[in-house]
């Protein structure tokens, strides 16, 4: 861990000229006084860097200096700083190893591609936070040390406990053996077997995680993608509920938020969207849909419009005719 520390603070002097020891301690996310031992250790292995006083003073490294680091073409910087750009270590808590490994790549460039490459990397843009009618993505956050204790398990192949909140249930503990983890529109998952059968598990939802010693029952070579495809084929043969709905374009993320999955989608007519959608079960559905109003509108099956039909008549019975 301090290694890689050293390096990246070498990294960052030499991109940025010259730092405070607060900046450095920001950008490293340690303390200021780890910062100040980490340039002692720095001076004492020969790497030249230097204190330099006063109002805009910091430390800096002698101008000349070249970390020793594999080199890359432009394009292949490009494509590693592009990649970079988007948010799916947010979901596998990587995104300190991401701001280090980024550093290396932008720092391993020849003098004269470096800032080409990096401009040309901020003319690209990868899932912003909003998009055009300034909705935000309901990205998920697993607490750090949650997610290292699967993700240190996933790739170790040990088996792994974990304290889940299952849908409309208590949360316990189980005992998996994870095969893989998946992100999908900013949803984390876990891909695992629980005394030989298929499970997926929404990262979301555990609350704790502990890796065991003992190694876990799966094949040594996986494809993750064929297995992803299976789950999601076999999760919409489930019995659940397909509803076929007209939505107003600007409330289609509400309908989706609230959906197991959109199975298809075209434009309509009058300007709306078409979408078939999978619930959980009717009353999953009928819930779904009166919470747009007269925004969306079921078209098929039948019998959720006569569920909706009939909520919305018992409340104009309710409250009357306005006089």
């Amino acid at each position: 861990m301090r290694a890689d520390r050293l390096i990246s603070l070498v990294l960052l002097l030499r991109r940025h000229g010259r730092l405070t020891a607060a900046a450095l301690a920001r950008e490293l996310e340690v303390s200021t006084r780890t910062v100040l031992r980490d340039i002692e250790a720095l001076s004492a292995a020969g790497v030249p860097v230097y204190a330099e006083r006063g109002r805009h003073g910091g430390f800096a490294l002698l101008p000349d200096f070249r970390t020793d680091l594999t080199g890359m073409n432009h394009d292949e910087a490009l494509a590693l700083l592009v990649a970079g750009s988007g948010r799916a270590e947010q979901v596998f808590g990587l995104g300190s190893a991401l701001a280090s490994a980024m550093r290396k790549v932008a720092d391993a460039l020849p003098e004269g591609h470096r800032a080409a490459a990096s401009d040309a990397a901020r003319r690209l843009l990868v899932d912003p936070e909003t998009d055009l009618l300034s909705r935000r993505p309901a990205t998920e956050e697993l607490p750090g040390t949650t997610m290292i204790e699967v993700r240190r398990a996933v790739l170790a192949g040990h088996r792994l406990r974990i304290h889940y909140a299952a849908t409309g249930q208590a949360p316990q503990w189980r005992t998996v053996d994870p095969i893989g983890l998946v992100t999908v529109r900013e949803r984390g998952y876990l891909l695992a077997t629980r005394s030989g059968a298929d499970r997926t598990y929404r990262l979301s939802r555990v609350l704790a995680a502990e890796e065991l010693p003992e190694p876990a029952q799966r094949p040594e070579r996986v494809d993750l993608d064929r297995i992803w495809r299976e789950r999601c084929a076999q999760f919409l043969s489930g019995d659940h509920v397909t509803v076929l709905v007209r939505v107003d374009p600007a409330r289609r993320e509400e309908l989706v938020s609230t959906a197991l999955a959109v199975r298809a989608e075209e434009p309509d007519g009058d300007g709306r969207l078409r979408l078939e959608v999978t619930y959980q079960d009717a009353r999953h559905a009928e819930w779904a849909l009166w919470q747009l109003t007269t925004d969306a509108e079921a078209l098929a099956p039948q019998w959720l419009r006569t569920l909706l039909h009939d909520r919305a008549a018992a409340l104009v019975s309710c409250y009357g005719v306005p006089s």
